[in-house]
């Protein structure tokens, strides 16, 4: 996945002239065209947030390191272009696609991923490369190489007048939906049930099923959860950057990168993470584009070294970390 400043379609591109540095911080002086590139940095961060979510708390409440999560997110974009093909509209879509990922997820954990639970994070990453290069395959056998497009909704295909800036309405749009995540998983973690027991999984696991909490069922639900939201990201992000085949690839290390700057399974931890990366890429892109993918892997290193265990790591999963 690529951010917005970015074509769908990767290029080798020359190198920029020496004065690109300069061209960027003179663009950055002007109030109108930094704001936009905000906006375009809180979207990107936004799309981040919806796919590390679900692979933060699925790592910090099992230690499952699941890097066929983007794959689930490419699988969802491809649902949404079907749906398209087929004369359906975007919403429907958005209802549809997600549910069918978190089904694929889900069912692709219990047949598969949880053979290898105990296995080690070795054996975690080896079969779940596999499940991403078995994904790919499929989508290019079924799909093709090319890149396909999703159309935005028409209700959204305008410019909104926002503070004096003309800004689309879809990339609102997906902030909108990004920040009611937020909310809605905050109330759930702090306020349900549900939210209690994954908190007391990722604190301590073995003296929650010692108390009768079967973590088991908590963690195939969390993970349906983790792989909806993944299609939700998948569906959204369609119309802005294409549905291509290895789109999984090119999205999960920017969201490991989250979730190792934000710490594991700590909500607040992805949001600033999310944040920080996603910044980081698109001001990184203008200001010193010829080391744009430097400033992600500083910003990593620097939080490596000073806080090794992440910015905000979660030995209790909830909104204050």
């Amino acid at each position: 996945m690529m951010s917005p400043s970015t074509s769908v379609i990767h290029r080798r591109r020359p190198r920029p002239p020496l004065d690109t540095t300069i061209h960027g911080q003179q663009m950055l002086s002007d109030p109108q065209f930094f704001a936009e590139q905000f906006l375009n940095s809180l979207q990107f961060s936004m799309l981040l947030f919806l796919l590390a979510i679900g692979l933060s708390v699925v790592f910090g409440l099992m230690d499952y390191l699941n890097l066929s999560h983007g794959t689930i997110y490419m699988f969802a974009a491809y649902v949404a272009f079907s749906i398209a093909q087929l004369g359906g509209s975007f919403w429907v879509a958005l209802a549809v696609a997600p549910v069918v990922a978190a089904a694929v997820g889900v069912s692709l954990y219990f047949l598969l991923l949880k053979r290898a639970e105990t296995g080690g994070h070795l054996t975690q990453v080896l079969l779940t490369v596999g499940v991403i290069y078995m994904g790919t395959d499929l989508i290019r056998i079924v799909y093709g190489d090319l890149p396909k497009g999703v159309p935005q909704p028409e209700s959204l295909s305008s410019a909104v007048n926002l503070f004096g800036i003309l800004y689309p309405a879809y990339r609102l749009f997906i902030i909108a939906i990004g920040l009611l995540v937020m909310i809605v998983l905050y109330f759930a973690l702090e306020r349900t049930r549900l939210g209690a027991l994954v908190r007391a999984g990722v604190d301590d696991r073995a003296t929650a099923e010692t108390l009768g909490i079967d973590i088991g069922k908590v963690f195939a639900l969390v993970f349906g959860i983790g792989t909806y939201l993944a299609g939700v990201a998948g569906v959204v992000a369609a119309p802005v950057f294409g549905v291509y085949p290895g789109m999984d690839v090119s999205i999960i290390i920017l969201v490991l990168i989250v979730v190792v700057v934000g710490g594991l399974g700590s909500l607040k931890g992805v949001i600033v993470g999310s944040l920080l990366i996603g910044f980081a890429d698109t001001f990184g892109k203008i200001l010193l584009p010829q080391f744009a993918m430097m400033m992600i892997y500083l910003v990593m290193a620097l939080v490596l070294i000073f806080r090794p265990s992440g910015l905000m790591p979660a030995r209790r999963f909830s909104a204050s970390g």
